[in-house]
């Protein structure tokens, strides 16, 4: 039987050719390309997070215009759909006979086309969701760690749960409250992750006194909030924390102040990482809190165009005209360790080449270091995730309209500077 794994190892003697840009390295023939997939939520609820994916795109093919080796990228749209990631990413595969896939943001995008790389063979690096619901959410049986067994094609760069939760209370300890949390957790792979009762928010919050009203798992896109909002309202929750679909924090925040219920501190991931987002709750978008993993003021260049994350950022306004965003820099750096591993593959057309590339990444990228060599990670996940910093942020209202994010704590991470310290809501 000819297997995907098969007609791969055959393609790679044979010399298929595909494709037709270039960069620097060796072994693949003249004439010949390297084709990568890449998918991510162009459309749909999630759609905020590829808003920079055809800038990306671009600077990837003027950075390496000219340069020796020809890479074709081929863009699928996920839909924000997780059956539709899983779709496109066997056409991917089957179709398009890409030798690497690349995938972007929030576990509903990564996992199906992880999961389909590794059942086919296929080198898969994969970023911007939180290791734990990417790694453990794929397991067979995600509730029992004793079989959770590492992936032999699938490679991981971000932060975890563990990250995003010391720079929440961090942040929360600059303000004086009463403890009591009211927890917004959805029923999908970051909710279900966020408020586990063993990686999650809720261990770490009871070790550190803090009362959490977790409410249950609700549906994402859903147009009532208010039986969240009146139990937080009975627990007295003057912090409110979550991972929300940006267009469900726009109802719960609406919806909150229609009830009176105003807490002094939000920290929201998801939701509140673009600046669109915040903008449209008006003024009421001052102050509330989020995750950041990168900003302008990052002291971090690009491996492949020697930018700063400033100058970056820059770039990304000039060209749209719209506010930088954070997946800008994860976008850029999943094509930077994509070229990286090309370059040293030797033969791109050989899975086993391209899977030991990856796992050999040691590279300084517009994000900061990316390295499989299981850093800052328990023993189950060292082969397959490598970890990036991360700090936290407030928005904060201009005076001529407009948010700025100031980093407002960095323990976790001293080499980011900060710009300000936390400031209760209303």
């Amino acid at each position: 039987m000819i297997t995907r794994r098969s007609m791969l190892k055959k393609t790679a003697t044979t010399g298929l050719a595909v494709g037709t840009l270039s960069l620097p390295g060796p072994a693949f023939p003249q004439g010949k390309a390297v084709k990568v997939g890449y998918v991510s939520p162009r459309t749909g609820p999630l759609a905020a997070f590829a808003e920079a994916d055809a800038f990306a795109l671009e600077g990837f093919q003027a950075a390496i215009k000219g340069r020796g080796m020809a890479i074709e990228i081929v863009v699928k749209d996920s839909q924000s759909n997780p059956n539709r990631a899983a779709e496109v990413a066997k056409e991917l595969i089957v179709r398009d006979k890409v030798n690497l896939m690349l995938v972007a943001s929030t576990p509903e995008t990564t996992n199906p086309v992880t999961t389909t790389c590794e059942a086919e063979g296929v080198p898969c690096i994969s970023t911007v969701a939180p290791w734990q619901p990417w790694f453990i959410g794929q397991q067979a049986n995600p509730g029992d760690p004793k079989s959770w067994k590492p992936f032999s094609y699938a490679y991981h760069f971000f932060w975890g749960l563990e990250d995003v939760i010391a720079v929440f209370t961090n942040m929360w300890q600059q303000v004086e409250t009463n403890k009591s949390v009211g927890g917004l957790f959805p029923n999908d792979g970051d909710g279900n992750a966020w408020g586990d009762a063993t990686v999650g928010f809720p261990p770490v919050l009871q070790k550190l006194g803090y009362k959490l009203t977790d409410t249950g798992r609700y549906q994402n896109l859903t147009d009532d909030f208010s039986a969240q909002i009146n139990a937080f309202k009975a627990a007295q929750c003057q912090i409110v924390t979550g991972v929300v679909l940006p267009p469900d924090f726009t109802t719960f925040w609406n919806q909150a102040r229609q009830l009176g219920f105003t807490p002094k501190v939000a920290s929201i991931g998801k939701a509140l990482l673009f600046p669109r987002a915040v903008e449209t709750l008006g003024a009421a978008g001052n102050n509330l809190s989020t995750e950041v993993w990168w900003t302008p003021s990052h002291p971090f260049k690009s491996s492949l165009t020697g930018q700063s994350a400033a100058e970056l950022a820059a770039g990304f306004t000039k060209a749209t005209g719209r506010p930088w965003t954070q997946p800008i820099g994860f976008t850029h750096a999943l094509l930077e360790v994509a070229a990286d591993v090309i370059k040293r593959a030797g033969d791109p057309g050989n899975p086993d080449a391209v899977v030991k590339a990856i796992a050999a990444t040691r590279l300084d990228t517009i994000v900061g270091p990316i390295a499989w060599n299981g850093a800052n990670l328990p023993p189950f996940a060292a082969k397959n995730v490598a970890k990036t910093p991360l700090v936290g942020g407030q928005w904060r209202l201009k005076a001529g309209g407009g948010y700025d994010l100031v980093i407002t704590d960095n323990k976790t991470a001293p080499q980011i500077p900060t710009g300000g310290t936390m400031q209760p809501i209303g």
